[in-house]
């Protein structure tokens, strides 16, 4: 009885795991082809994000790094590790034991820890991160995985099958290839599709270890999630669909090839795998080289490299391509996710022509000389941007900065849930408004959570009276635990264009797209004052093409890249008549006021940095959020 009733309890949970596993996949699928940039609303069918995809030249490169580096350190570590653990099985006991703990390591590391020794040692030995580095560092994790994969089989080998193939007339190369390799190809399969859908899946190894614009899918994805970009989810579609053929092929064509040719079965098979990795390896090398393309040695800076280091998701959609096409150079972007990884490498010394930090980090990289002067006499775009963002007080004169995106720091808010004399009233201190409570979102930055905090009391945003800085941590401690906060990050922007909370502190740039997504948003900078904020374009002092820098600054801040920029960000250009066209009548921001940053209020500030208050601000926001951990 009891064997009858758990058949059906077990078919039931076997569906229910499926579904838990393909449901987030069928949803992502679904996703690919919505009309609008929403990530959770689906409003219409449409292909424009796999044509964005397409027309995306870092999608594609992506694409081709990811498939042509899993491709060959596939091959590479399925051959390296079916030699190795085939000589590991003849060696001595002592040494065959103390290998295989070595063998093992990698595979219980943490893969951070390995991640990091990569990357010590490609910078011990100063190997330039990029393409190889890459690729090296897949082949060394991957082989342990196939070795692990290929043992078995060998344990399970007579010890005396080589010898006595030997014996019969075959060389040791004939013993190794026709008598001991068919016997174990079921696990050098296995070993090679594990190596193969791990280099695919990694993320952390490559991250660490590339450089020079080289990034694979899983960079590129990570990238893209930080900002609203639902291309991401055509990339991910298609490489389930490349995926899901590739295990149909391995699964199908052995029994298709037995039903039409049994006798050479063993042949095909043997055949099969190092013949199509070596030819898709060759297709992807020629895809990608052909992909880059040449550069037309007319133009004036034909076969040079800018080098780029902006935030994920800041770049327009064709300004990159237009400004090759104008200069004939090549543009190589890496992307960041917060000031302070971008001054890690800077301060390290990694060669950079262009950076886009924020106006706090900018006054922090003049006064440890990592920064430049610009030559003014190469800038024609100075009279073409806003007075607002021209002389702000970490770079009086523009000497070292050109701006590139400009906001401020603001509520956005549910009209139907908030309202707007509620938000006169109280300032940012309807965060602690218990009428909301569970419904807020606090933004995880501890700059910007301290500037709301300050200005709600009252205070300067840039104070380094350690008195101020205590009251401040005590608001937001107060905030979290008595309003049930979310802390996020650049979630809030799709989920606040869904209204999924009543409010939430966001900049200025996404509380536009938001606005733009629905009607019933809107965007509120208290009276007591805001953090303006400027992000700008920089020389570092190690840049190896400042000229072509300087090319880039003039072109990024014309008309035409400038509104290219703006329109797609959505962040606010300091072009001023890309500024009033985005704004104004017929615009994409046409009648929303979180795209035209405030000017007239005088309680408005630039953050000024003092690595001091830094530190104890970055230490009190950490106990911040232990306490809304606590909390909830």
């Amino acid at each position: 009885m009891l064997r009858k009733n758990s058949r059906p309890i077990g078919k039931i949970l076997m569906v229910l795991m499926l579904i838990f596993f393909y449901l987030p996949i069928l949803y992502m699928i679904v996703f690919s082809f919505n009309d609008s940039k929403s990530l959770t609303g689906f409003t219409g069918f449409s292909l424009r994000w796999y044509q964005h995809m397409l027309e995306s030249r870092d999608m594609m490169e992506a694409l081709y790094t990811t498939f042509g580096v899993a491709l060959a350190a596939t091959l590479i570590s399925t051959v390296v590790g079916t030699i190795s653990a085939i000589g590991l099985s003849r060696s001595k006991k002592i040494v065959r034991d103390l290998l295989t703990q070595v063998n093992n390591l990698p595979l219980m590391n943490p893969e951070i820890v390995t991640a990091i020794g990569f990357m010590l040692l490609f910078i011990t030995f100063r190997v330039e991160k990029g393409y190889a580095t890459m690729l090296l560092a897949h082949i060394a994790f991957c082989i342990p995985y196939v070795m692990l994969s290929v043992m078995p089989k060998i344990r399970s080998l007579d010890p005396n099958l080589a010898d006595a193939a030997m014996d019969l007339g075959a060389t040791p190369w004939q013993a190794l290839t026709k008598v001991i390799i068919p016997q174990i190809t079921p696990g050098i399969i296995s070993g090679a599709l594990i190596a193969f859908t791990m280099s695919v899946d990694d993320f952390i190894i490559s991250y660490f270890v590339t450089g020079s614009g080289v990034k694979n899918l899983s960079i590129m994805v990570y990238t893209m999630s930080k900002r609203v970009n639902p291309s991401i989810n055509a990339v991910s579609t298609l490489m389930v669909v490349i995926i899901t053929i590739v295990l149909l092929i391995i699964n199908l064509a052995p029994g298709f090839i037995a039903k039409r040719q049994r006798a050479a079965e063993i042949t095909k098979r043997k055949m099969v795998l190092p013949a199509t990795l070596t030819l898709a390896v060759v297709v992807v090398g020629a895809i990608t080289v052909s992909g880059l393309g040449a550069r037309p040695s007319a133009l004036p800076y034909a076969g040079q490299t800018l080098y780029l280091y902006n935030w994920g998701e800041y770049t327009g959609e064709n300004i990159l391509q237009d400004f090759e096409a104008a200069t004939g150079a090549t543009v190589v972007m890496e992307n960041f996710d917060s000031n302070e990884q971008m001054y890690i490498k800077v301060a390290n010394g990694e060669a950079y022509d262009i950076l886009v930090p924020s106006d706090y980090m900018i006054q922090r990289l003049i006064s440890e000389g990592l920064l430049q002067e610009l030559d003014h006499s190469k800038l024609n775009c100075m009279d073409d941007l806003t007075e607002a963002v021209i002389g702000l007080p970490y770079d009086v004169n523009n000497d070292y900065s050109v701006p590139y995106f400009w906001g401020s720091v603001g509520i956005v808010y549910d009209k139907t849930k908030v309202s707007l004399e509620d938000l006169e009233a109280e300032g940012y201190n309807i965060f602690l408004d218990e009428k909301y409570r569970g419904d807020i979102y606090l933004y995880d930055s501890e700059r910007d959570s301290f500037m709301m905090a300050l200005k709600a009391l009252g205070y300067s945003m840039n104070t380094e009276d350690p008195d101020e800085l205590q009251a401040a941590y005590d608001w937001l401690v107060q905030c979290v635990e008595t309003m049930k906060p979310e802390i996020v990050t650049d979630e809030i922007i799709d989920n606040m264009a869904q209204g999924r909370k009543a409010m939430g502190l966001i900049y200025s740039g996404d509380a536009a797209y938001v606005m733009s997504e629905n009607e019933n948003m809107g965007f509120y900078m208290p009276e007591g004052g805001t953090n303006l904020w400027s992000d700008a374009m920089v020389i570092p002092a190690n840049a190896k093409n400042p000229d072509l820098a300087h090319e880039f600054i003039n072109f990024a801040s014309d008309y035409d890249g400038a509104y290219d920029n703006s329109s797609y960000v959505g962040y606010t250009s300091p072009n001023q008549q890309v500024m009033a066209d985005l704004s104004g009548e017929g615009g994409d921001f046409e009648g929303i006021n979180a795209y035209l940053p405030r000017t007239d209020n005088p309680n408005d500030e630039v953050f000024v940095f003092n690595d001091a208050t830094r530190k104890i601000i970055s230490n009190l926001w950490s106990k911040v959020k232990i306490a809304a951990s606590n909390a909830n």
